[in-house]
């Protein structure tokens, strides 16, 4: 692993980038001596300074402070969401793909009704639904990525289940959990690795649209979407506001690109 790391650039780069953010959404107390909802209105739009190294809203908050606590509040509920896609999608695909049946028939309907919404979209409508707060902002995002894990273990589930030792295992009676977690489901880990790095990627992409709409994480709260909803009135005259937010998504993003890209050649045999 360590001499891959050395060959594969792209998933160190990623790795370091992710280390900084994760460090500054962790210690985001000790970073900063201003509270992230604390108004001054006499430092109103001021630019980047030694004072405030990423300038301050209309509000006189200081952008450096909004940014790292917005991390902490991306991050966590990104990670939640794809956590709540993984182990549902994950489960419902390895029981689909290993009973098969009326079971699966129904399930893969339901999961087409799922895919059959944009993402984004029917992140919204379950948002709406819900109401703003930390808890159903994971929910309204991490539902709409159940299909895309459980088609990939699903799939992974129907082939690995066609096997001579799962076979056996069922002929000597081997219980039905035991053989979906001790011989299916380690031989999915490699599909699930690489879509699972993009999947947070893309969750952090749709926290951020929907606070940018206005329908994430309640006020005062900073979200990196929030962030950029609240400084897109003064893009020209003070386009730090949303320039700085927008940098942190973009690195994000393309750091967990780097990370997907890196485990995918790792797990590819064709590049051994």
């Amino acid at each position: 692993m360590i001499k891959f790391l050395k060959k594969n650039k792209g998933i160190g780069a990623g790795l370091f980038i992710l280390t900084i953010i994760v460090c500054l959404a962790v210690f985001a107390d000790f970073l900063t001596p201003y509270a992230f909802d604390t108004i001054t209105l006499s430092d109103k739009l001021q630019p980047p300074s030694a004072a405030h190294i990423m300038g301050t809203d209309n509000f006189g908050r200081d952008i450096w402070t909004r940014v790292i606590y917005g991390a902490r509040i991306s991050l966590t509920v990104s990670l939640a969401a794809v956590a709540l896609g993984l182990v549902l999608g994950c489960l419902l695909g390895l029981m689909g793909g290993y009973f098969k049946g009326p079971f699966d028939f129904a399930l893969g309907r339901v999961m087409d009704i799922f895919m059959s919404f944009p993402s984004i979209l029917l992140s919204l409508l379950i948002g709406i639904a819900l109401g703003p707060s930390i808890l159903n902002m994971c929910l309204s995002l991490g539902i709409p990525l159940i299909p895309a894990f459980y088609r990939v273990t699903r799939g992974a589930a129907l082939n690995v289940g066609e096997r001579t030792y799962v076979m056996a295992a069922r002929s000597m009676g081997t219980k039905s959990r035991k053989i979906l977690f001790r011989h299916i489901l380690p031989n999915t880990l490699p599909q699930i690795f690489v879509i699972l790095s993009f999947s947070v990627g893309g969750s952090i992409m749709a926290e951020s649209s929907l606070g940018y709409l206005g329908f994430g994480i309640p006020k005062p709260t900073p979200s990196w979407g929030l962030v950029i909803s609240e400084g897109k009135s003064y893009i020209f005259n003070a386009p730090w506001i949303a320039g700085f937010s927008g940098l942190m998504i973009a690195l994000t993003i393309f750091a967990f690109n780097l990370l997907g890209d890196g485990i995918r050649d790792y797990l590819d045999p064709k590049l051994k």
